[in-house]
């Protein structure tokens, strides 16, 4: 399915290193789609640019490469998600703090969620 937005065709011109095929970026599970399509949102809403994002995006996967990170193209999503992460907190749109916070949570909801159901978080998920 060819890109569909201004913003991915945007995004593939201006961020080296996306995993791309003739129709666009190409991903391996479907975090990396919903990773992909909140830094597009995010863009989309005046958050950060593309060149801002792929200054961001170097330096995290260069942190990673200086943390032994082999660089096979197998993490490139992970460098993003964490790219994502680090400057939707430096940008004031939420804190490190909160995303831990919620990450925490959905890590217990899956924990107790039986395989194939629905994964729903629970204020209890939060203490």
């Amino acid at each position: 399915m060819p890109i569909q937005s201004q913003a991915a065709r945007e995004a593939v011109g201006a961020v080296p290193g996306i995993p791309t095929d003739a129709d666009g970026p190409v991903f391996r599970a479907p975090w990396e789609a919903h990773a992909f399509a909140m830094a597009l949102t995010l863009y989309e809403r005046g958050v950060f640019t593309w060149s801002e994002w792929a200054a961001a995006l170097a330096e995290e996967i260069a942190r990673a490469q200086g943390a032994g990170d082999p660089d096979t193209g197998e993490t490139y999503y992970q460098h993003w998600l964490a790219t994502l992460e680090k400057l939707v907190a430096a940008k004031g749109v939420t804190s490190a703090e909160t995303l831990h916070r919620y990450r925490d949570a959905w890590d217990r909801a899956c924990d107790r969620t039986p395989h194939g159901r629905p994964i729903e978080l629970r204020p209890e998920d939060f203490e």
